[in-house]
């Protein structure tokens, strides 16, 4: 019978964090789940309480962390523009002293870690589709590069404590991923579309909208999480999403739709830095790990259109 493990995540009580903390525990795993609060909400996790395999620990990752575990899923940070543009230091110091603290309790433990990176480290991207080799091409002094760079300065320090210390590092590029917990106003496009048309708002896209993104339901990005985590010899980095490529104002489009919302579209000014394409190439997870994302864009709307039904009392 194989040992259970204990595993720790950080911003656990985030989107993609309670989805984690739940598939670990049904895989049998103890799970100790650190949220600082700043973006993560209790009720993400609220069902897991009284699951005797589940520990909650208020704490930020700024400050070091000491618990013995084997391994770190380091999902800690603010991912929507308005939440890490409202304290940009605070970004910064999430995701460079955060991963600094949880590399030390890696290399203490000798427990695996996975980082959990961004597509926003290819910028507004010159190459399409966007390849893990791609470097990216990103303002390094625009109101988005306090996510964007430390992204970025954190994949580095991965791969430095892994040449210098031996650390067992994994490094996960997420593109825009959407579902349930995700939060009324985190302010991505598939949320604030979903919460407006269920409103009966103006449904705002900025720019003409032609501007393209890949959306992945939560639970194929997860599954890839995990089966990247347990893969045995490939430290990364590896984009995880969904490669289906879809402009904004079809989105737009299709959540009318499938609300039966009378909203109408607005347009308003692209903000600063906003990519123009975003896309993964997946093939690198498609060699490694078998990846192949399985939600159908109208399907996972769906499913977050019905979730935020609920939780506005629509």
């Amino acid at each position: 019978m194989q040992k259970q493990k204990t595993i720790l995540i950080t911003g656990g009580a985030g989107f993609i964090g309670s989805h984690l903390c739940r598939k670990l525990l049904n895989r049998g795993d103890y799970v100790l789940c650190v949220d600082n609060f700043f973006t993560g909400r209790r009720q993400n996790i609220v069902d897991l309480l009284d699951n005797r395999n589940f520990e909650i620990i208020r704490h930020d990752v700024v400050e070091p962390l000491y618990v013995e575990v084997d391994e770190i899923y380091n999902m800690a940070c603010p991912a929507s523009p308005p939440h890490y543009q409202y304290n940009s230091i605070k970004t910064m110091k999430t995701s460079v002293i955060g991963v600094l603290n949880m590399l030390g309790l890696a290399r203490r433990t000798r427990s695996k870690i996975l980082q959990a990176s961004t597509s926003e480290v290819y910028g507004d991207p010159e190459v399409h589709p966007q390849s893990e080799s791609y470097t990216g091409n990103v303002n390094i002094t625009g109101p988005r590069s306090c996510y964007d760079e430390s992204k970025r300065a954190a994949e580095t320090m991965c791969f430095d404590y892994h040449r210098t210390h031996g650390v067992d590092i994994r490094v996960v590029r997420i593109f825009n991923t959407y579902g349930p917990n995700m939060d009324i106003n985190d302010g991505r496009v598939v949320s604030n579309f979903i919460v407006q048309a269920l409103r009966g708002e103006d449904i705002t896209v900025y720019g003409d909208g032609s501007q393209t993104r890949s959306f992945c339901y939560v639970s194929d990005l997860v599954r890839g999480i995990v089966d990247f985590m347990d893969n045995p010899d490939f430290t990364g980095p590896m984009n995880l999403g969904n490669d289906g490529e879809f402009t904004i104002l079809e989105l737009a489009e299709k959540v009318i739709q499938l609300t039966g919302s009378k909203s109408k579209i607005i347009h308003k000014d692209l903000p600063v830095d906003d990519p123009t394409r975003r896309r993964p190439d997946l093939t690198l997870a498609r060699s490694r790990i078998n990846y192949e994302p399985q939600v159908k864009l109208e399907d996972g709307l769906k499913e977050t259109i019905a979730y935020f039904k609920s939780a506005i009392g629509n």
